[in-house]
């Protein structure tokens, strides 16, 4: 069976339509009559088709799409996004309802199961349609994204500031807790004297007895490596348990072995992907997370983002360039002439179109030089991106979460973009109908 589908045509003898009641010149019920969700059903729902299979209907796919954009622009839990659909009306509306809803419309974990089940290949769907919808209500032309601006920035992950000590004492918690799960007896698992011990380490630093610290981190490494060869034995004598020991101790090995000078360092048990980069800035030096490359179409006020990627590793600035342009050929479908970067992506292999570096003097006439001057125009979409949504910290799993982070930041922003776009020129018809027999005067 497909997902199930919003059926508005029952009249309900108890509930007036909300079509007849909301304002249709509100730019979130303008938007619901533009966004195509058709196409956007038809191309999703076959993901969710369970005919000949156990389980009842998936839920409506604009529902489930409805929620999750809202989530983005609104900067929202999954829990808090559900709750607050049923107190807001042109939330409803734009997710299909035409009737007022007094239950929750779904349980905030099916949000996890979808972004999951969409993946990175599906939600570029859902940023294709963003750029659509920008491009029918006026706000950008086609002609216009040929003009784009690329830049990279950190994307944050939500661990806490990693530290040796730390990361070893919940390297041995998570290894004495699967001990205890399957019943495997270890001599000792250290519960109080690893207390003590990070008591003592923490005192010591705090007051600068260095000496005295190194010792007692020394004495806490041998604790926590007595833990790992009891884990190993355990291993050995049932080999049914090399699974669940396999990654955690390979972790604790390389805490107790790495040094300070080696590369692809863990700063994470539950996030391994996770690496450190170098901001070199005075307020923030160092961001664990993953970069994300964005790219915007050069325009002035109404901009859109034409693309999103979480890559990685730290690849160097240049090196993503070509990627970033094919994801926005990908989903804009039309291909940039001119690019717009800062001097971080110098030497960057791009030759089928012109690249415009900052500072660059050879080549360049008035207009492109003009041109060149709003390169920084990308910095207030990243900052929106930040702090009004959730790219300033994901709190998705893994690298499939990063991805799947960055792209929902970016459909959100757009589709933002659009409400303050259409909220503006609402206004602008308003002040000619009512002011215009003023103005003819």
């Amino acid at each position: 069976m497909r997902p199930n589908k919003i059926n508005n045509d029952q009249e309900d003898l108890f509930k007036s339509r909300l079509s007849n009641q909301l304002n249709p010149s509100h730019e979130l019920y303008q938007l619901s009559e533009i966004v195509p969700w058709n196409e956007l059903e038809q191309e999703l729902s076959g993901m969710f088709d369970t005919s000949g299979g156990p389980g009842r209907p998936a839920m409506p796919v604009r529902l489930v799409i409805g929620l999750l954009v809202l989530q983005y622009m609104h900067n929202l839990s999954d829990e808090n996004v559900v709750r607050m659909w049923v107190e807001n009306a042109y939330w409803q509306y734009f997710c299909g309802y035409d009737h007022l809803e007094w239950d929750l419309p779904i349980d905030s974990s099916s949000l996890t199961r979808w972004r999951n089940r969409l993946g990175k290949e599906k939600l570029e769907k859902i940023l294709s349609m963003t750029v659509s919808v920008a491009v029918n209500v006026g706000m950008v032309t086609k002609k216009e994204m040929e003009a784009v601006i690329a830049d990279t920035t950190v994307m944050q992950k939500n661990i806490e500031f990693p530290t040796d000590i730390r990361l070893l004492e919940k390297a041995r918690t998570k290894m004495v807790k699967i001990a205890n799960v399957h019943k495997a007896d270890l001599r000792q698992n250290y519960n109080i004297v690893a207390k003590h011990s990070l008591r003592k380490i923490g005192g010591y630093l705090h007051a600068k007895q260095m000496k005295r610290a190194k010792k007692e981190i020394k004495h806490f490494k041998v604790i926590v490596g007595r833990v790992a060869r009891n884990c190993e034995r355990l291993v050995v004598a049932r080999p049914e348990l090399k699974q669940v020991f396999e990654q955690i101790l390979s972790q604790t090995t390389h805490l107790l072995t790495r040094r300070v000078d080696d590369k692809n360092k863990l700063y994470s048990l539950h996030e391994p992907a996770v690496v450190c980069i170098s901001k070199g800035k005075v307020h923030k030096k160092y961001e664990f997370g993953c970069k994300v490359s964005l790219s915007i179409n050069k325009k002035k006020g109404t901009g859109i983002i034409t693309s999103a990627m979480a890559l990685a590793g730290t690849p160097y600035d240049g090196h993503t360039l070509i990627s970033t342009l094919n994801a926005s050929e990908a989903i804009t479908g039309i291909k940039a002439k001119k690019v717009f970067v800062d001097k971080g992506y110098r030497g960057h292999g791009v030759t089928d179109c012109n690249v415009f570096i900052s500072g660059q003097r050879r080549g360049i006439t008035a207009a492109i030089k003009k041109q060149m001057k709003r390169r920084q125009a990308i910095e207030p979409y990243i900052g929106h991106l930040k702090n009004e949504g959730k790219l300033g910290l994901c709190r998705l799993k893994g690298v499939t979460g990063d991805q799947i982070n960055a792209i929902l930041c970016a459909a959100s922003y757009n589709l933002k973009r659009v409400l303050y776009y259409l909220r503006a020129l609402c206004a602008q018809i308003l002040i000619r109908i009512f002011f215009a027999p003023f103005l003819a005067r």
